[in-house]
Parts: C-alpha cells; sequence; structure tokens
C-alpha cells in the first residue's frame, strides 16, 4: 500500500531564531525526492523537524503509511520511527562501544519489525557482506565508509516503508560518497521505499533522485519535477556551478 510524505508551510527555528519559513515539500509514494542545499540553509532543521526532534511554530507535517496517514507535529521520534519510517541521521549516530551487530539489533526495536528481526539481518549482511564480516567488530573502530553503511543498515533493520536521510555524504571521501549514494538507490529499489535524502553534494544526489527542491535560507527556492529541471535551474548553477 501507499506510503508518502507531505510537508506543509511548516517554519521553525531555535528560541528567537528562524530558519525555516514557510517550507512545504512532498514525497510521493516509490519516489527518491532530495532536499539540496548548502550548509546553513536549515535542511537539518528540515529533517528533524520531520522526525521530532525540532517542533514546528507552524505548519503540518503527514506521512502517509501503507494507505493510514499520520500528523507527526507533536510525535516523539520513537512514535514516528514507530510508525514505519526510518532515519539516517547526520553523523551516523552509531553506539560506538557496541558491536555492529548490537546496533543492528537496537535499530529492530519497534514492534512493528521484531518479528521480521532474522529475516532483516540476513538481508543487511547479504546488502552489506562488509558489515557481515565484521559483524563483531565495535562500530567505533570502523572507517567512515563503513560506519554510514551500518547507519543505513540499523535504519532497515525497522521495517521502514519512508526513508529518511541527513547529509549521507558527510565526511566520505569521494569513492564511499559514490558507494554510499548507490546503495541508497539498491535499497529504494529492492525494497520499495519512500526516500527524503538531504544533502550538498548536487552531483551524487541527483544520480539517483527522481524529483528535488532547493532550499535557500530557510525557504524552498527552487521546486523540481525531475532531474533535468534540477540541472538546468539558475538557482542551481548559481549555487552549486557557481555559473
Amino acid at each position: 500500500m501507499a506510503s508518502s510524505l507531505s510537508i506543509e508551510s511548516v517554519s521553525a527555528g531555535y528560541g528567537a531564531v528562524r530558519v525555516l519559513s514557510g517550507v512545504s515539500l512532498r514525497a510521493d509514494d516509490g519516489e527518491t525526492v532530495v532536499l539540496l542545499g548548502t550548509n546553513g540553509n536549515g535542511k537539518s532543521t528540515l529533517i528533524k523537524c520531520v522526525t521530532g526532534q525540532v517542533r514546528p511554530t507552524q505548519g503540518r507535517i503527514t506521512a502517509v503509511i501503507e494507505g493510514k496517514s499520520h500528523d507527526l507535529v507533536g510525535m516523539a521520534t520513537e512514535e514516528i520511527v514507530g510508525l514505519g519510517i526510518g532515519i539516517v541521521p547526520e553523523g551516523r549516530r552509531l553506539f560506538p562501544k557496541l558491536t555492529v551487530e548490537e546496533n543492528l539489533l537496537l535499530g529492530a526495536y519497534r514492534t512493528g519489525a521484531r518479528a521480521n528481526i532474522g529475516a532483516n539481518l540476513e538481508f543487511c549482511f547479504e546488502t552489506f557482506p562488509r558489515l557481515k564480516e565484521r559483524r563483531h567488530q565495535t562500530a567505533g573502530s570502523m572507517s567512515g565508509g563503513e560506519q554510514q553503511m551500518l547507519a543505513l543498515a540499523r535504519a532497515l533493520m525497522a521495517s521502514p516503508k519512508i526513508l529518511i536521510i541527513d547529509e549521507p555524504s558527510v565526511g566520505l571521501a569521494p569513492i564511499l560518497v559514490t558507494r554510499v549514494i548507490d546503495k541508497i538507490a539498491e535499497l529504494k529499489k529492492a525494497l520499495g521505499l519512500t526516500v527524503l535524502m538531504a544533502e550538498q553534494n548536487f552531483q551524487q544526489a541527483i544520480r539517483i533522485a527522481d524529483r528535488g527542491y532547493v532550499l535557500v535560507h530557510g525557504k524552498i527556492e527552487f521546486s523540481a519535477s525531475g532531474v533535468e529541471d534540477l540541472r538546468s535551474s539558475n538557482v542551481v548553477r548559481r549555487l552549486y556551478l557557481g555559473l
């Protein structure tokens, strides 16, 4: 059944500092939608609004999970995950002193995923063979690329229908960024996920995007109906290509 995400006229900030002003976007069933923007323009704040870490001062955030609508504003992060929304946070946020396998099992804490722990764990190890090789190694001792793969796999252990990914390329060498982005595309196709990904690496993001939005100073500066629209956008050319 259909799973989608809708953000309508969301404003948010920290104390007296407003970061987002009237942001609206959507990710329809089975789409990969990218939220583009350079550092400091509000991408992570918007992701935190969606995931319950920042409460909007106005606006609506609605998730449809397998045909059922849910108002996310005011819900705690664990409740949002419990609906079937997987989160891959910026900076990965793993448990560094726990093993790879322990991190993965913690990702399966939501009630709806517990019956599928064995199958999900097997899927993660098939998808990320390096994690299987290092299942007993502590997460903090792995490379940045391996940790990002573990963060993705941990989110998959929750059996999500919608996947929210914040800045997957941060801190990674270019070749590792390519691998991570490719894995996101592979997982989306294999599991039929709806994906919202915040990313500042324009060239990598558009390789897997169906559509996208450009966030500038907390507002949607450009909404693209397809990848070609993003490539030809004057906003994108100015911010990313220096043209």
